[in-house]
């Protein structure tokens, strides 16, 4: 089993993902910014790690991960503004980038966003800065040597799913359950052969556990 290491471990899909990855077995650590919310993930089974990636470095970031063997980011701005959004969503995920490197570690999983998002409504520049901050980490974590896997789940909404899904390399666009999101990393993460993998997400007619498999390479 591995050791699992969840920045954005609070959030709506970090909050789900980190149960099921206890529950199959593996040791998580969950970053937290609030002291709070360590009794919450402590809950669980799972270490907190008191740290905010806004104001940590990438080294704080390698000492936080030392003896991870793998790296999820599912953090998030949350439209809360666009230097936020480039503090978290962009050098966030470079830094967690730099820390798995330093670490040796080769299983990094970034949660991204659909292309598609909002191409319909009015452009908004709050946004339109979002879009462009996750095509950049998702531009640059592509560009490493890391068994790296982007997946970009359509519009999220709040309920847990039935971890139905439709997941493909390109797909149509639509809304998808946190619950499913958080559903598919874990089978993911039960599937190291899947890597290099940049995956569509929405809700759909397929089982989580079948979906992932189907993306398997012979």
């Amino acid at each position: 089993m591995s050791h699992v290491f969840i920045i954005g471990s609070t959030g709506g899909v970090g909050s789900r993902l980190v149960p099921k990855l206890i529950e199959a077995g593996h040791a998580v650590t969950g970053l937290h910014r609030k002291p709070e919310q360590a009794e919450t993930l402590q809950a669980t089974g799972a270490k907190a790690y008191l740290g905010d990636i806004i104001d940590m470095s990438a080294e704080d970031l390698t000492a936080a991960t030392q003896g991870c063997d793998v790296l999820v980011f599912s953090a998030g701005a949350a439209g809360s503004g666009p230097d936020r959004t480039t503090a978290i969503d962009g050098a966030g995920a470079v830094k967690m980038m730099d820390a798995a490197k330093a670490n040796g570690i080769q299983r990094v999983y970034l949660v991204s966003v659909f292309p598609d998002a909002r191409r319909d409504a009015e452009r908004k520049e709050g946004f339109e800065h979002y879009m462009r901050t996750k095509r950049m980490a998702d531009n640059a974590l592509a560009a490493t040597d890391l068994d790296w896997v982007i997946l970009r789940p359509g519009t999220l909404v709040t309920e847990e799913g039935d971890s139905n899904v439709n997941a493909g390399l390109a797909i149509p666009y639509g809304n998808v359950a946190r619950g499913s999101v958080a559903a598919f990393l874990a089978e993911l993460i039960e599937r190291p052969e899947i890597r290099r993998e940049i995956i569509e997400l929405t809700d759909g007619d397929v089982g989580v556990k079948e979906a992932v498999a189907a993306l398997v390479r012979s």
